[in-house]
């Protein structure tokens, strides 16, 4: 009797271990999507000056400013890591691209204060929406690890944890490269 008591205290502190993991797994995935929705955040509130920025000195390319904001709406309205989010935020990052493209051709924007604070900043949440997704991704891929692994798939299924998914980006070039402006 006292061997079957051991045993099944043993089965008990085992499954509130591995329950306990699973928790910690998925607060940290959450903690780092929310590092990245700071940063994305940080970006959209950018987009708008850097775009008044440009406008003042080419008028007339209306069509990349529309693509912008067009591509800033859809980013901001798209939820959570899933791969729709990830191809807006793309959209979005080829947007910029074209935008800093159009700067190169004026050399008076190129040289204004408030364009290049504006740029620097861009650089900068850029930079640090790479390392959020990374951290992001690395909690993801500990937490499905855990859910797919033996035994722990076994309480997974039972507490209904479900594997997450990565935010990754596109296998296109512009997902692939930062928004880069050189000068």
């Amino acid at each position: 009797m006292i061997y079957i008591l051991i045993v099944l205290g043993v089965l008990i502190l085992w499954a509130i271990i591995i329950y306990n993991g699973f928790i910690t797994l998925r607060t940290r995935a959450g903690e780092a999507w929310a590092d990245i929705e700071v940063q994305l955040k940080r970006r959209y509130d950018l987009i708008p000056n850097l775009v008044n920025s440009v406008k003042g000195y080419a008028k007339h390319e209306s069509s990349a400013f529309e693509n912008v904001t067009k591509a800033r709406s859809m980013a901001m309205g798209a939820q959570g890591p899933t791969k729709e989010h990830a191809e807006a935020e793309n959209m979005l990052t080829g947007a910029l691209k074209s935008i800093f493209a159009i700067a190169e051709a004026y050399p008076d924007l190129k040289a204004n204060q408030n364009f290049l604070a504006l740029q620097n900043e861009l650089s900068d949440t850029e930079n640090k929406i790479q390392a959020a997704r990374r951290f992001y991704n690395s909690n993801v891929r500990d937490l499905n690890i855990k859910i797919e692994s033996f035994p722990s798939n076994i309480l997974a299924g039972i507490f209904g944890f479900t594997k997450k998914e990565f935010f990754d980006l596109a296998d296109n070039d512009v997902a692939q490269n930062p928004v880069e402006v050189k000068f």
